[in-house]
């Protein structure tokens, strides 16, 4: 049956850095079984411009209200409809949430994988999840397929983009933000403030910088201004093919861990990425023999303490306040990005 793969449903709809790394498997899909092959995806509203533009994605279901039962969700109820038309050869399903039982039991398909139909028997702590996605194509890709696989996103034409907001040939791109930066209490995954705006003075002496982020985060945004001159403010200013060319042909991105650094290292884009409660390995952005991953850590003693009583308990953040804003630029400059 897997000789003959022409058509794929892939479900993954989570935060939009979870959906960069599922899109590892979808290269390991064309290597194994050629160009044709069609893959359809179901994801969220939101993420559907990074997938609607991608010439290797044939249709995008959109999927807004997950918990919403199949009986009372259209847009699950379409799903299934499409599926019966014209049967999938593989359902490949991404989410590990039961929410999505009853959707993925319900759609037509010859053979169904990933989470709710087999369970992934390596151990999770010390697998990037960009590899993790593609373990459970292990029974129908080539392991010469698979290694060879890596994230990779749709662009723009950078012509276009850099006359729409007046970028220079050499920037780099910096996203001080997370997705946790509207939420009430210590957000644990976020640098000082402070120091964000002292590394954005420093960096803009030598080379035009790039502010990146979601318009709903523009109260955050505000604590680090007024920025000086040689700085583009985009928050909430693009879309995500926006971003993703943005951060393509920028020098190098610095970010928390967040989407940004995600989709730098699957534009191939320098990224230096702040972690301190993420485990630096399981949630950093997937190295490729193609991008640069720079992690900078701490390594507390304490760390990784994402989703524990330890972080629970936490209240100075240390293995984030204590990265210096020398520790940052050096690690830039050393680099030769900025020359």
């Amino acid at each position: 049956m897997t000789n003959n793969i022409k058509r794929v449903l892939i479900i993954k709809c989570g935060a939009l850095g979870d959906l960069v790394y599922s899109l590892s498997v979808v290269d390991a899909l064309i290597f194994e079984f050629g160009s044709n092959i069609i893959i359809d995806f179901v994801s969220t509203p939101s993420n559907i411009n990074l997938l609607s533009e991608d010439a290797r994605i044939n249709k995008v279901f959109p999927l807004r209200y997950k918990k919403l039962p199949l009986c009372l969700s259209i847009q699950k109820k379409a799903i299934v409809s499409a599926s019966k038309q014209n049967s999938y050869d593989i359902l490949i399903n991404l989410e590990t949430g039961k929410q999505f039982k009853s959707l993925v039991e319900s759609i037509y398909a010859v053979e169904k994988i990933g989470n709710l139909f087999k369970n992934i028997t390596v151990d999770k702590k010390f697998l990037n999840r960009g590899e993790l996605q593609k373990k459970y194509l292990v029974n129908i890709v080539s392991s010469v397929n698979l290694d060879k696989a890596f994230p990779k996103i749709a662009i723009k034409e950078f012509q276009d983009i850099q006359c729409k907001f007046n970028l220079n040939n050499r920037y780099l791109v910096l996203s001080p933000s997370n997705s946790h930066v509207n939420r009430s209490g210590l957000n644990h995954r976020a640098w000082v403030n402070n120091s964000w705006i002292e590394l954005i003075e420093r960096l803009s002496n030598e080379i035009q910088v790039v502010i990146v982020g979601d318009k709903s985060e523009s109260n955050f945004f505000k604590k680090l201004q007024p920025y000086p001159s040689n700085v583009v403010n985009l928050v909430g200013k693009n879309n995500i093919i926006e971003l993703s060319t943005v951060i393509k042909n920028a020098k190098c991105v610095v970010c928390t861990d967040s989407a940004v650094g995600h989709i730098a290292a699957a534009v191939d884009t320098s990224v230096f990425v702040l972690m301190g409660p993420n485990d630096i390995v399981v949630d950093s952005p997937y190295k490729s023999p193609t991008n640069d991953v720079n992690v900078i850590s701490l390594k507390k003693e304490c760390s990784p303490c994402y989703k524990t009583a330890v972080m629970k308990d936490c209240k100075d953040n240390i293995c984030m306040s204590e990265i210096t804003v020398d520790m940052v630029y050096d690690k830039i400059k050393l680099s030769g990005l900025l020359d």
